[in-house]
């Protein structure tokens, strides 16, 4: 298995719910679109299962390929194959058509399942004008239950969905004051069960406050979607056109988009320009915060610092650009992104050429941002809920990593341990500022670079973020039902002293390389991984080490494994490699760059080739001798095509399941931990007592 999620789409049709959970899967499509893809050999794209082998089906169908002969290729059933050839015969005669569409070929689209996006599309129709034309002629979505009885008995359930194919609903809106939440979604890697905590516990605090609670979300895997969690659920599509119709339809108080991540969160302008009541920051200062241009102007009229950018709409721009960004390495990120999605550093200027030459549609309408990639700084979250502006609860954070590792692949420490004061203090500056200036009330979540005590805004996103769950349980303080009480007008006093904790949490990711054959191992500004834990301890590397093992680390007992990159960090790790060898006792295996670095300041260690060498051992042949038990490999230099060097050693360590560390920041924690704390020392206390504590007075 290498899914990390999955959508469940409800209808009466199979037309009707494939062309829902395609869009569902919010990988860019409309629908079952045969035009969404290319593919070079289209017969042995049928032939070969993979995750677009539906659209290839589509586009074969389109192109007069049989039923038969796709059968032949696939062994997909022909009842499938046949209700697809009726999705793709529709498009093709909504395309013959055109606009303006009869009553009876837009009722028959809609039953197929074609959103009204699709069919504008495919008929060239001003953007609204589907919309408009299925009122006018009365063409609605119904409220179907789903029966949970068999059709025995009548059913009486709040499990709900949307559909053409009824002529009535099952259930009326009732006349209490209720408030609709727009879930998280599809699991993916970036947007998982954080998001479903925030708006588990978003629901659960409207109720107490006496709101008819809606849940939209298709997601089977969440709570959300259990049927006690909320008065109604609404399994259907989180987008732009159901959203506007539920809204319609049950006349809610208030919109919440700020609990389920960012395919609701990125809905918000759209929907409050259609009228749509967005409860908490209001849908303009959202916007200010996620357009570059628009936050960017924000941070200069407030003087906060940012790392330095600009937009790139020719390729031809892209060496001036980094001539005015004082060189390389730099950040490429295309707009509109989610989770470090197709983000890259460029360490030199074929690779610049080639990430720009892959973003597609480099222009005015979808530039590349290109930043300075910023070397050795430290990363630093703030969380935090605001109340027309005044911040009432935050949680300030540190990554163990240096700054290019995405936050979500990043361990966490709160309260952070090696920060300076001054740096807390214009962290804590700079979000109070923000906070007013956006007039933000609920969640937001924002991420600095600090170095040398100067602090650089990266980003501020204004909706739950994923450490929310984190920092709420650390601090024993739910800062999605805060933020939900104050977006609903609920006033009361909190305490905040989160910098005062007598212990200290660790958020740990867990990785799933070893599902992914051929994959490189290393974490970057992309976010790889599937999952997370999260620990206490009395200290950090209690808690540190409380996190890896449950995440499968094991204390090595045999050997280490070094390869550390440039001689900075080969001479950074000097006193950290003493450890190894002298207080932890495990024999050193060390690429031959770095070992002739620890030979110099006397640390003994066995110098191995990166690749195999006849007559010589290698770090791989080391780690096939089960010789290491712990591998720490830091890249030294990139190819012409962006790749590290060490993939060979990094992928070997995967297969062979022996714990790798590819950030040396990481690194010197993790060997501290061991230093300081055997197996047997790591105690077992239980989250409310570690709650219980009291900070020490200083005085």
């Amino acid at each position: 298995m290498k899914s990390v999620g999955e959508v469940m789409a409800i209808g009466r049709t199979f037309p009707e719910v494939i062309q829902k959970a395609l869009r569902m899967l919010d990988i860019g499509v409309s629908g079952l679109d045969p035009k969404a893809f290319e593919f070079e050999d289209l017969r042995h794209e049928i032939e070969q299962a993979s995750t677009l082998r539906i659209f290839a089906i589509a586009k074969a169908l389109s192109a007069g390929m049989s039923v038969d002969e796709i059968y032949e290729l696939s062994s997909v059933d022909r009842w499938f194959l046949k209700q697809i050839e009726h999705i793709v015969a529709l498009g093709r005669r909504l395309e013959d058509v055109g606009s303006p569409l009869s009553a009876e070929l837009l009722r028959d689209a809609k039953r197929l399942g074609y959103s009204d996006q699709a069919i504008g599309r495919l008929t060239q129709a001003p953007r609204g004008a589907i919309r408009k034309l299925r009122h006018d002629n009365g063409i609605v979505a119904q409220v179907a239950q789903i029966d949970t009885l068999a059709a025995e008995f009548p059913a009486d359930t709040n499990y709900l969905y949307m559909t053409y194919h009824a002529s009535q609903s099952d259930v009326e809106p009732s006349w209490r004051k209720k408030v609709l939440v727009l879930g998280s979604g599809t699991y993916r890697i970036g947007s998982s069960v954080e998001f479903d905590w925030c708006c588990v516990n978003a629901v659960q605090a409207a109720s107490a406050l006496g709101y008819e609670t809606i849940m939209l979300n298709y997601n089977p895997e969440t709570v959300s979607t259990d049927y006690d969690i909320c008065d109604r659920l609404y399994f259907d599509e989180i987008s732009f056109e159901t959203v506007l119709d539920l809204y319609a339809r049950e006349q809610p108080f208030g919109v919440i988009v700020s609990m389920g991540g960012q395919i609701p969160n990125n809905l918000a302008i759209r929907l409050h320009r259609e009228g749509v009541k967005i409860l908490g920051t209001s849908a303009e200062d959202i916007d200010r915060a996620e357009d570059r241009n628009k936050f960017s102007s924000l941070l200069d009229d407030l003087d906060i610092d940012q790392p330095r950018w600009f937009h790139v709409t020719d390729i031809a721009q892209a060496e001036s650009t980094v001539d005015k960004l004082g060189g390389y390495p730099v950040l490429v990120r295309p707009s509109y992104v989610l989770s470090g999605a197709a983000m890259s550093v460029a360490h030199e200027p074929q690779e610049l050429s080639r990430i720009l030459s892959k973003a597609r549609r480099i222009s005015k309408d979808r530039p590349v941002v290109v930043s300075k990639f910023e070397t050795h700084a430290r990363e630093i979250e703030i969380d935090a809920v605001a109340d027309s502006g005044e911040i009432v609860l935050w949680a300030i954070s540190e990554h163990v990593e240096d700054a290019g590792v995405h936050s979500g692949d990043a361990t966490l420490v709160l309260p952070p341990q090696s920060l300076y004061i001054s740096t807390i203090r214009r962290i804590r500056q700079i979000a109070a500022a923000l906070a007013k200036a956006l007039s933000i009330t609920g969640p937001f979540n924002m991420q600095f670079l600090a170095k040398h005590q100067s602090v650089k805004v990266i980003e501020c996103n204004l909706r739950a973020s994923r450490s929310f769950p984190f920092v709420s349980k650390v601090l024993g303080q739910n800062f999605a039902a805060e933020a939900t009480n104050r977006m609903l007008g609920e006033k009361k006093m909190t305490h905040n002293d989160s910098l005062g904790l007598d212990f200290v949490g660790v958020k740990v990711p867990m990785f799933s390389f070893s599902r992914i054959v051929g994959a490189d191992p290393m974490l970057g500004v992309e976010m790889t991984s599937t999952g997370e834990v999260g620990c206490m301890g009395a200290d950090l590397p209690e808690a540190l080490l409380h996190g890896l093992l449950a995440t499968g680390f094991r204390f090595p007992t045999r050997g280490v494994l070094l390869s550390l990159g440039p001689i900075p960090e080969k001479y950074g790790f000097v006193d950290e490699a003493k450890l190894i060898s002298e207080e932890l006792g495990l024999p050193i295996y060390a690429t031959r760059g770095t070992a002739e670095r620890l030979l110099e300041v006397d640390i003994p260690c066995i110098a191995v080739e990166k690749d195999r060498v006849e007559g010589a051992q290698s770090a791989l042949d080391v780690i096939d001798g089960k010789l290491v038990d712990l591998v720490i490999n830091i890249p030294r230099e990139y190819d012409d095509q962006g790749r590290p060097d060490g993939y060979h050693i990094r992928r070997r360590a995967v297969d062979a399941g022996v714990p790798l560390i590819t950030d040396l920041k990481l690194a010197g924690a993790v060997v501290e931990a061991l230093r300081s704390r055997k197996l047997a020392d790591l105690g077992i206390v239980a989250w409310d007592d570690y709650l219980d504590r009291q900070a020490i007075p200083l005085s």
